[in-house]
């Protein structure tokens, strides 16, 4: 008999967007869940219907394209939170509705204002009324490690009893220690006679940095879904990474002794992707995904690892679908060349638009560049149009700056069949440069975050500006990449109104 395998449930679209600021689009969306069936992730929960027009429309979409994965959507226990919910997943191959209600105390008290009594009969009703849509419903007990482990028995027991398929077990405020989460678990399997008739999932948060290891603790005990996001993306602190989940699983298959059914070669362009599209930059030191993670720069390292691998090294970079060797590209580098080192990076899924439009960028960067390395071909990849309108496009820019004078900036903008041209002062080139797009738009913005992230080394490195604007409340990301950093930020603002423009009509 094989090992026991572990489900991927992946939250990076639901739990993941509710990080500050991140705010994606239906087309972003579907983008990630495509990346995720690549990573062959079980379980992809696609959105929060009832939460706006934008996230039961990208449910739908998902559910209409996604087919190698479970799709689900949350739902309070409330029915028009199911109905919706529904509504949303009916096209799915495998539609799973999630329901949940809160039983710690302070949660029933404060919160929800509703009784122990009143908690359990609302989620036994709401799971047999999700069970009249679909057969797969899970069940979660929101803060379930504050919750008093008799009530959160009782609930289980009768949620099963109910139709619930899938049991989940949430650490909501990252509460809980690897030694609590198993005697939680203990507690539910010895207790609820229909248990083995139920997968048992755990939701982990990080806000005490546990969340990893409170979900291989449950693993260790037996259960047979882990609920993460990629990078560790949620509110506060995040939620439990499933690169580290997914690699501790692999590395330590002979403590742990389950398996994973994750494509771990997909594991840093999901990771890339994500990063890109949310505009949450993975830091350095983070474990597997990090720009460090297999960087040896002490002396006695590096001969270890020239001399084998193993001594310093306890997974092998390309095990994660990092480049094995790098080559570079320079203008006189052919389309044959070019073409092979996507298939190398893992882009093997391009259609012949998608590499001739990253050809052209490749040269006009390689006539900039005296070498082209493969950042800057994920770079260039990564900026792939993703069915955007493009309300405005940035046509051309001139600036007058320096240390004893004004910056002031000329911007030319085309939108429709018309252009148009506008000069700001501002202060500094890229105050300038903004204030000049803000009069041909008209629109009132705030710049809620601007940063410069250079792609490779080197001064004719290719820079990529990250901007985060804020319109009535809500954040929208934009994105420019060029060895002018102006230029870059002038995409980038431009990037982030037509986004703006996007969402707004989605909703």
């Amino acid at each position: 008999m094989g090992n026991r395998v572990i489900k991927i449930f992946d939250t990076t679209l639901r739990d993941g967007e509710q990080t500050p600021g991140v705010s994606l689009n239906v087309n972003e969306k579907l983008e990630i869940a495509k990346q995720l069936e690549k990573l062959k992730v079980d379980v992809i929960e696609a959105g929060f219907a009832i939460a706006s027009p934008g996230d039961f429309e990208a449910i739908k979409v998902i559910s209409e394209n996604i087919k190698d994965a479970v799709i689900v959507s949350l739902a309070r226990a409330v029915e028009k939170d199911i109905d919706r919910a529904y509504e949303a997943l009916k096209n799915a191959q495998a539609p799973r509705i999630h329901t949940f209600i809160a039983t710690s105390d302070i949660h029933m008290k404060y919160k929800l204002k509703m009784t122990e009594e009143e908690v359990l009969e609302r989620a036994v009703a709401m799971v047999k009324y999700a069970k009249k849509y679909v057969s797969d419903v899970e069940f979660s007990c929101e803060d379930a490690t504050r919750s008093r482990i008799e009530f959160l028995i009782k609930v289980f027991d009768a949620v099963i009893k109910a139709g619930a398929t899938v049991i989940n077990i949430p650490d909501t405020v990252g509460y809980t220690t690897p030694e609590e989460m198993k005697r939680i678990i203990r507690a539910l399997k010895e207790n609820i006679p229909d248990i083995d008739k139920v997968q048992i999932s755990v939701h982990c948060h990080n806000d005490l940095g546990l969340a990893v290891a409170n979900s291989l603790a449950a693993v260790e005990e037996g259960v047979h879904q882990v609920e993460c996001t990629i990078n560790g993306l949620g509110e506060r602190a995040g939620n439990a990474a499933l690169e580290e989940i997914v690699m501790a699983l692999k590395t330590r298959k002979d403590f742990y002794g389950v398996d994973v059914l994750i494509d771990t070669t997909q594991i840093y362009r999901t990771s890339k992707l994500v990063s890109s599209l949310t505009g949450v930059f993975v830091q350095p030191n983070k474990a597997i995904v990090g720009a460090n993670a297999f960087a040896h720069e002490s002396g006695i390292h590096q001969h270890g690892v020239l001399s084998e691998r193993s001594t310093y090294e306890i997974i092998d970079p390309v095990s994660i679908g990092l480049p094995k060797n790098r080559m570079v590209l320079g203008k006189h580098s052919g389309r044959h060349a070019f073409e092979e080192r996507l298939k190398e990076l893992g882009y093997t899924d391009l259609t012949r638009e998608e590499i001739d439009a990253a050809f052209e960028k490749f040269k006009v960067l390689a006539d900039k560049k005296k070498v082209v390395l493969d950042k800057d071909i994920e770079a260039l990849l990564e900026q792939k149009s993703l069915n955007i309108p493009e309300t405005y496009e940035l046509i051309r820019f001139q600036i007058i700056s320096g240390n004893g004078l004004i910056s002031t900036a000329s911007v030319r903008i085309k939108s429709g069949d018309e252009e148009f041209e506008e000069a700001a002062t501002g202060d500094g080139p890229v105050d300038a440069i903004f204030k000049a797009i803000d009069r041909i738009t008209g629109l009132q913005i705030e710049l809620d975050d601007y940063s410069i992230k250079a792609v490779t080394q080197g001064k004719d490195a290719l820079g990529e500006v990250t901007v985060r604007i804020k319109k009535d409340g809500k954040a929208f990301l934009g994105r420019g990449l060029s060895t002018d950093i102006l230029e870059a930020s002038a995409k980038a603002y431009v990037n982030a109104i037509n986004k703006m423009l996007y969402k707004i009509s989605e909703e």
